[in-house]
């Protein structure tokens, strides 16, 4: 196990719970319902990359890990959902973040490639069977 990559992943998966559930109760009065779907998605990637990140850090003895994985699932994350996040309320606080637009397709840009690089990876490790 890595116990650093575990508990960031959980982290992550605590912070969109609680982005969850403060986006379906606080935030539906706030914000339109095309804000609200983006909130979500937003909530919904982290959370996803939460998983992987705890899953990756449970079973890092099974899986040759690296630092790359943790790097572009951490930073992907937070610049896609982040942004979102932000993009999402700078209506409601008053204060224009447009400027974070482009931030967006480059987290996911960061996440698919992490994603890219763990399937080659996974494809050229010795199985046991």
């Amino acid at each position: 196990m890595n116990k650093t990559y575990a508990i960031l992943g959980a982290i992550l998966i605590c912070l969109g719970i609680i982005l969850g559930a403060f986006g379906a109760h606080s935030l539906k009065d706030i914000l339109t319902l095309d804000e609200l779907n983006s909130f979500e998605v937003g909530v919904r990637y982290q959370m996803y990359h939460g998983i992987t990140m705890l899953i990756l850090g449970l079973n890092a003895k099974q899986i040759s890990l690296n630092l790359n994985y943790f790097l572009g699932f951490t930073i992907g994350t937070i610049l896609f959902s982040f942004s979102i996040y932000a993009l999402c309320a700078d209506r409601a606080i008053g204060i224009d973040l447009s400027f974070l637009g482009p931030v967006t397709p480059i987290g996911g840009g960061i996440l698919i490639l992490t994603w890219v690089y763990l399937i080659i990876q996974i494809s050229k490790a010795k199985t046991n069977n």
